[in-house]
Protein backbone atom coordinates (compact mmCIF):
# COMPACT_ATOMS: atom_id res chain seq x y z
CA UNK A 1 0.00 0.00 0.00
CA UNK A 2 1.15 3.78 -0.88
CA UNK A 3 -0.37 5.73 1.12
CA UNK A 4 1.38 5.89 5.03
CA UNK A 5 0.28 7.32 8.48
CA UNK A 6 0.64 11.33 7.82
CA UNK A 7 0.01 11.67 4.54
CA UNK A 8 -2.29 14.30 3.46
CA UNK A 9 -4.92 13.09 1.21
CA UNK A 10 -8.04 13.83 -1.02
CA UNK A 11 -10.93 11.85 -0.86
CA UNK A 12 -11.87 11.14 -4.45
CA UNK A 13 -15.65 9.48 -4.08
CA UNK A 14 -18.70 9.02 -1.30
CA UNK A 15 -19.89 11.49 0.90
CA UNK A 16 -16.83 13.11 1.78
CA UNK A 17 -15.62 13.83 -1.65
CA UNK A 18 -13.58 16.82 -2.05
CA UNK A 19 -12.11 16.82 1.49
CA UNK A 20 -9.05 17.19 2.06
CA UNK A 21 -7.40 15.40 5.50
CA UNK A 22 -4.47 13.77 7.17
CA UNK A 23 -4.23 9.91 7.30
CA UNK A 24 -4.40 8.66 10.89
CA UNK A 25 -3.96 4.97 10.79
CA UNK A 26 -3.54 2.64 7.93
CA UNK A 27 -4.93 -0.85 8.14
CA UNK A 28 -3.09 -2.27 5.34
CA UNK A 29 -5.11 -5.98 5.24
CA UNK A 30 -7.67 -4.63 4.89
CA UNK A 31 -6.75 -2.31 2.39
CA UNK A 32 -8.24 0.60 4.57
CA UNK A 33 -7.13 4.07 5.97
CA UNK A 34 -9.09 6.58 8.59
CA UNK A 35 -8.76 10.21 7.61
CA UNK A 36 -8.72 12.78 10.08
CA UNK A 37 -12.78 14.43 9.29
CA UNK A 38 -13.83 12.07 6.92
CA UNK A 39 -16.62 9.21 7.40
CA UNK A 40 -17.85 10.32 10.69
CA UNK A 41 -20.04 7.71 12.55
CA UNK A 42 -21.81 7.98 16.00
CA UNK A 43 -20.82 5.13 18.77
CA UNK A 44 -22.99 4.36 21.53
CA UNK A 45 -20.67 4.42 24.31
CA UNK A 46 -21.80 2.19 27.64
CA UNK A 47 -21.08 3.84 31.04
CA UNK A 48 -17.56 2.59 32.32
CA UNK A 49 -15.19 3.98 35.30
CA UNK A 50 -13.67 6.14 33.03
CA UNK A 51 -16.05 7.44 31.83
CA UNK A 52 -19.11 7.06 34.14
CA UNK A 53 -21.89 8.66 31.47
CA UNK A 54 -21.44 7.37 28.46
CA UNK A 55 -23.07 8.84 25.52
CA UNK A 56 -23.04 9.39 21.83
CA UNK A 57 -19.47 9.99 20.89
CA UNK A 58 -18.71 11.13 17.38
CA UNK A 59 -15.79 9.43 15.71
CA UNK A 60 -14.09 8.75 12.06
CA UNK A 61 -14.44 5.36 10.68
CA UNK A 62 -12.07 3.37 8.03
CA UNK A 63 -12.22 4.23 4.38
CA UNK A 64 -11.09 2.02 1.35
CA UNK A 65 -7.88 3.01 0.26
CA UNK A 66 -9.04 2.92 -3.37
CA UNK A 67 -11.18 6.09 -2.70
CA UNK A 68 -8.38 8.72 -1.84
CA UNK A 69 -5.70 9.98 -3.51
CA UNK A 70 -2.47 11.76 -2.07
CA UNK A 71 -2.84 15.53 -2.31
CA UNK A 72 0.37 17.44 -3.65
CA UNK A 73 1.11 20.96 -2.23
CA UNK A 74 2.90 22.09 -5.06
CA UNK A 75 0.61 21.45 -7.72
CA UNK A 76 -2.45 22.23 -5.34
CA UNK A 77 -4.44 18.30 -6.47
CA UNK A 78 -4.52 14.98 -5.92
CA UNK A 79 -1.85 12.83 -7.65
CA UNK A 80 -0.79 9.23 -8.42
CA UNK A 81 2.73 8.13 -7.48
CA UNK A 82 5.50 6.22 -8.73
CA UNK A 83 8.69 4.86 -6.68
CA UNK A 84 12.01 6.34 -7.73
CA UNK A 85 15.32 5.04 -5.97
CA UNK A 86 17.42 7.81 -4.81
CA UNK A 87 20.95 7.22 -3.15
CA UNK A 88 20.07 3.65 -2.36
CA UNK A 89 16.37 4.05 -1.43
CA UNK A 90 13.01 3.65 -2.41
CA UNK A 91 11.34 6.82 -2.39
CA UNK A 92 7.79 8.44 -3.51
CA UNK A 93 7.84 10.71 -5.95
CA UNK A 94 4.04 12.70 -6.65
CA UNK A 95 4.01 12.45 -10.94
CA UNK A 96 2.30 15.58 -11.09
CA UNK A 97 5.14 17.39 -9.92
CA UNK A 98 8.02 15.44 -9.58
CA UNK A 99 8.51 16.34 -5.46
CA UNK A 100 9.21 13.79 -3.10
CA UNK A 101 6.29 12.95 -1.00
CA UNK A 102 6.88 14.20 2.57
CA UNK A 103 5.59 12.10 5.65
CA UNK A 104 5.39 11.77 8.83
Amino acid sequence: MRIKKGDRVKVITGAYKGTIGEVTSVFPKEDKVIVEGVNMVKKHQKPTQANPDGGIIEKEAKIHVSNVMLWDEKSKKASRIRMEIKDGKKVRVYKTSGKEVKGK
